[in-house]
């Protein structure tokens, strides 16, 4: 299948996939996530702040704040595909973006640098055991992630988005870890 055909195949599972199935599910990717020495480590945890039919983002956001970690959310550069990281500390400091994202309001949140950040939560929609993913088809993290990675990455899934193999471009950059409700794989070299 091409990128394109996952998608759509994923988008349709996870739309049927039961609320109550993902809320107890989710429960079992924290608890893996938390107890993960690479969130234990981690000052400061970049993470998406999530839309609907992902893995919910706000809990690990809190999670972090009582463990006193930096949180960083990005905001999208909508001309260069970019992606700059913003330390969160209150909810109000969101605003709704295009595509109905929620990112940091610049004016309100300071940028962090890239060499401060230790652990980032990677989004998707389908994995690999490899560590490929295949997010909405903007770019933006496979470009975050190229080049000197002082951090190392993690991509947190229900088990149902992880398939053998997916197609794979040589600007595609794979995580260092999957988290699922019933496994931790380590997929690629781990930086730290």
């Amino acid at each position: 299948m091409t990128k394109a055909e996952w998608r759509k195949w994923i988008k349709e599972k996870l739309f049927k996939y039961p609320e109550t199935i993902q809320v107890k599910e989710s429960q079992f990717i924290y608890e893996k996530l938390f107890s993960h020495p690479v969130w234990r480590q981690a000052s400061t945890i970049a993470v998406t702040v999530s839309m609907k039919n992902e893995i919910n983002t706000l809990p690990i956001i809190e999670e972090a704040w009582r463990d006193n970690k930096q949180v960083v959310v990005p905001k999208c550069g909508r001309a260069d595909y970019s992606l700059l990281f913003y330390h969160l500390t209150h909810w109000e400091e969101l605003e709704e973006s295009f595509y109905g994202l929620r990112e940091p309001d610049v004016n309100r949140c300071s940028l962090s640098k890239r060499s401060d950040i230790d652990l980032v939560i990677v989004p998707g929609l389908v994995f690999d055991e490899r560590g490929y993913r295949i997010g909405y088809g903007g770019g933006y993290y496979d470009r975050f992630l190229t080049g000197e990675c002082p951090f190392s990455t993690i991509s947190l899934c229900y088990e149902c988005q992880v398939v053998k193999v997916l197609p794979v471009d040589t600007y595609d950059r794979p995580v260092n870890w999957l988290v699922t409700p019933e496994r931790v794989i380590k997929v690629a070299f781990t930086v730290k």
